[in-house]
């Protein structure tokens, strides 16, 4: 008799995610996330969806975070709906996935258990083994695909019992052939129950979900010829011919004014969906806030509430044009709370922030923190609009986009490497912008997720950060300024009490610009992946946990041998060695485990400052070398 040790069922979850994780491993390229090396590219996807009977359209929009308006249903019925996601390619992952959050609605068992029944497949597991907290938010990704070009859309569909390729081409109406070639398929008999594959469409799948209207009035019955009588006949009889001409006069007089109407609103370009406004007696803007019943938002339209002039207020029909009909080609990039678009609105280059209606908090964070606080190194709100369903704010344009995009892959995304001076001069401007946050606002406020991709660059490339969703007002204590919350942002530059605890302080944004300075140095991700030793699953670290056992092997700037490897390759060994270390000293101990050895923000910045003059003194002693000079003037 053989007895077999079962591990502690509180391993279990753990457990269940490495077996789900070999068993991707495991399945062939026909059943597996399309791969990807365009990390700029974005595109229209589709998700083919079958709820739960608790899921309904609400509850489906939040799980998804899209608009009444990106679901459809299959022409059937209710049994599977379509969601249509921007889909774009994740660097660290080399697949297509779409961003979202998912509301935990339980304190019974575990996320990853529970968002893996929500979502059925459609949803990559979620890098967690807590258990469920009810109101707990888990960012995710969505399995989503981009056509090469042979088809306008590709749809992720998770494959059922009784599912074949036949009854997949017969029932979306595309070939058998189609299907087999996008997904790689050499047998069509040969497909996995429970695996994702994709759909390749040429136009938007399935209707309009239905709305719940009030029936219109039962007609009301003709009268029987029996029941008409005999003058009446005779009258219906002997209908004038001048009442036929006039008749007919005014009906083509109709069908003419249709033309001309018709014309007019193509030639309008798309204002005629921009119907979430009205004017009222003076002309004035009135906007719909029907879904923000809260008096507390109608705050956001009284200036002294922000102690700043009243924000521009801006019609939908303004953004919806001038963003073209919020099309892919003005698309900057999507997060977790919304898709950022491009616009050019009043005359003035703008980005939009696009929310739905369920991120009225964080929506409303941002009006309260930008409204009040004004600083060169901060993004620049300029105003808002709002209608039944959506949410905008628009900001002032950054038009170098994001510093991840220069730090990660540049070439690709169609950027010239930035020089170490860039890097410092950009470092130093976010860290200010941190600092006025911390220090010199009324009321002091911590960002909860400061990362590369929410400190943008203008034009001249000085940084600003963005993006205030999460950020927090903080309050005096006896251990200083703290805010207790749940735990919100980005993995890899949370700090270890934050994560513990739910303790947001000055210091947990010290830690994440902590991380921030080690991917300006080394190039990387704040998560990295390094192939295992033992398995071929790749390995999950931190960056900050790879560069302090880097760091422990050079003590001092004279012996950065070990270091020298995990320097970014796009500098060409053009930085000084000793401000590159005092730089990565710096972020050690921003990282620090305990927040009160960390520097506060103020001490960030006089250290940034330094390095930034001795790299400034360094740089004028290659003067003499011209061709290295000259190109570091063209990478400032």
């Amino acid at each position: 008799m053989v007895l077999v040790r079962i591990p502690h069922l509180r391993f279990l979850p753990f457990l269940l995610l490495l077996l789900y994780i070999h068993c991707i491993s495991c399945y062939s390229t026909t059943t597996t996330p399309l791969n990807c090396t365009d990390t700029g590219r974005v595109c229209t996807s589709f998700l083919a969806f079958k709820p739960q009977q608790n899921q309904t359209v609400a509850v489906i929009q939040s799980m998804f975070d899209v608009l009444p308006g990106d679901i459809t249903v299959e022409d059937s019925g209710w049994d599977y709906v379509f969601i249509r996601k921007n889909c774009s390619c994740a660097s660290g992952l080399r697949k297509y996935v779409s961003n979202t959050t998912f509301t935990v609605k339980s304190n019974k068992g575990y996320v990853y258990d529970l968002v893996m029944d929500a979502y059925d497949g459609l949803a990559l597991p979620p890098n967690t083994t807590r258990r469920a907290k009810n109101g707990a938010v888990v960012s995710l990704r969505l399995f989503c695909g981009c056509s090469s070009g042979l088809w306008n859309y590709l749809m992720s569909y998770v494959m059922r019992d009784g599912d074949s390729v036949e009854s997949l081409a017969s029932r979306f109406g595309v070939s058998m052939d189609s299907i087999e070639s996008v997904n790689g398929i050499g047998n069509p008999d040969n497909v996995t129950v429970g695996s994702l594959y994709y759909i390749p469409l040429d136009s938007v799948p399935g209707d309009p979900y239905p709305i719940n209207n009030t029936p219109p009035p039962a007609p009301v019955p003709a009268p029987s010829v029996e029941n008409i009588s005999g003058d009446q006949v005779s009258h219906k009889a002997h209908v004038p011919y001048g009442w036929i001409i006039g008749g007919s006069g005014v009906g083509l007089f109709m069908v003419l004014f249709g033309i001309v109407l018709c014309v007019s609103l193509k030639s309008s370009n798309c204002r005629s969906e921009a119907r979430s406004n009205e004017k009222d007696a003076e002309g004035k803007i009135s906007h719909k806030f029907h879904i923000l019943r809260n008096p507390s938002f109608f705050c956001a339209l009284d200036p002294d509430v922000f102690d700043m002039d009243k924000p521009v207020v801006f019609t939908y029909e303004e953004i919806f044009s001038t963003t073209d009909c919020f099309s892919d080609s003005n698309l900057l990039g999507h997060g977790t709370y919304g898709s950022v678009y491009y616009s050019l609105l009043r005359d003035q280059e703008v980005a939009i922030k696009r929310m739905t209606a369920t991120k009225t908090k964080e929506f409303m964070s941002e009006m309260k923190v930008l409204c009040k606080v004004h600083h060169a190194n901060l993004v620049e709100l300029i105003g808002y609009a709002a209608t039944q369903d959506e949410l905008f704010l628009v900001y002032e344009y950054a038009q170098k986009g994001s510093l991840r995009s220069h730090l990660h892959d540049p070439q690709n995304k169609g950027h010239s490497p930035l020089s170490w001076i860039m890097r410092v001069q950009i470092a130093l401007d976010a860290a200010r912008g941190l600092e006025y946050i911390h220090e010199h606002t009324k009321t002091h406020y911590v960002h909860r997720d400061i990362k590369t991709s929410n400190i943008l660059l203008d034009a001249s490339f000085r940084a600003k950060i963005s993006d205030f969703g999460l950020a927090k007002l903080v309050g005096k204590t006896d251990n200083g300024e703290v805010s207790t919350t749940k735990v919100v942002g980005t993995y890899g530059y949370l700090a270890p009490e934050y994560l513990s605890d739910g303790l947001a302080t000055t210091k947990s944004d010290v830690y994440a610009f902590g991380v921030v300075l080690f991917e300006i140095i080394s190039g990387r991700e704040a998560i990295i992946r390094t192939e295992g030793t033992m398995s071929k699953n790749p390995d999950r670290r931190s960056l900050a946990s790879v560069m302090l056992a880097v760091l422990r092997n050079s003590p001092d700037s004279m012996s950065m041998s070990s270091m020298r490897d995990y320097i970014d390759p796009n500098m060409m060994d053009l930085y000084p060695h000793d401000c590159v270390f005092k730089m990565a000293m710096l972020a050690k101990q921003c990282v620090d485990d305990d927040p009160v050895l960390r520097p506060d923000m103020k001490q960030v910045v006089i250290s940034l400052s330094q390095i930034l003059l001795s790299s400034i003194e360094w740089e004028a002693t290659l003067a003499g070398n011209s061709q290295v000079f000259s190109g570091l003037v063209q990478g400032r």
